[in-house]
């Protein structure tokens, strides 16, 4: 008989970070966020909120070299918690698609959980930094959590100015994205595939 409380928990430690991730699927937004990257633990709130998933991050890491090991390992840890949580994938959804506006920013993002892991990422952030987020590690962050969830995750960025903007929008895009496709669909008994798994 499958667990019903779909929640995954995953712990990284090397010589670089230390990361401890929990996420619970299906929960109500509740989050604890703890990172030395203002800017990150922001987004993740903002994750957390928009997916209605349980979520709590606690991360350090060697960001006085630089913020890239520790970005990288929070998604590689939340991409792992994510796959544990989901367990066999049985009645999920399985697809999910978002397109959120922030201001002038418009973002969408469009998931599959096939078990497949693959980045699509069209977007160009005209800044090097927000806070202390290089904005090239928003897409290290995103390849992290398809590799380790067995994701597919296309991004597209439609229109957008502002580097804050931009990010916020791909964020709860795809949180709006994750709650969709993590949902259960009670007409499906098994996996939702041709195949029979995923």
């Amino acid at each position: 008989m499958r667990d019903l409380s779909r929640i995954g928990e995953v712990q990284r430690n090397t010589g670089e970070t230390e990361v401890l991730v929990q996420v619970e699927l299906d929960g109500t937004g509740r989050q604890q966020i703890d990172t030395e990257i203002p800017f990150l633990s922001h987004m993740l709130t903002l994750l957390t909120v928009h997916s209605l998933c349980n979520i709590r991050v606690t991360a350090r890491g060697d960001i006085a070299v630089d913020d890239h090991h520790t970005v990288e390992d929070i998604g590689i840890c939340l991409g792992e918690a994510i796959k544990i949580a989901l367990q066999d994938k049985r009645g999920i959804n399985r697809y999910g698609e978002a397109s959120i506006p922030m201001d002038e920013a418009l973002a969408r993002v469009v998931i599959d959980l096939s078990g497949r892991s693959c980045l699509v990422y069209n977007v160009v952030i005209g800044r090097e930094k927000v806070g202390d987020l290089s904005t090239e590690n928003v897409r290290e962050f995103f390849q992290a959590v398809a590799n380790s969830a067995g994701m597919n995750i296309h991004i597209d960025l439609i229109r957008g100015d502002n580097a804050h903007h931009i990010i916020e929008s791909i964020f709860k895009a795809f949180a709006r994205a994750l709650k969709m496709a993590v949902a259960i669909e009670p007409r499906v008994e098994g996996v939702w595939s041709s195949k029979g798994n995923l």
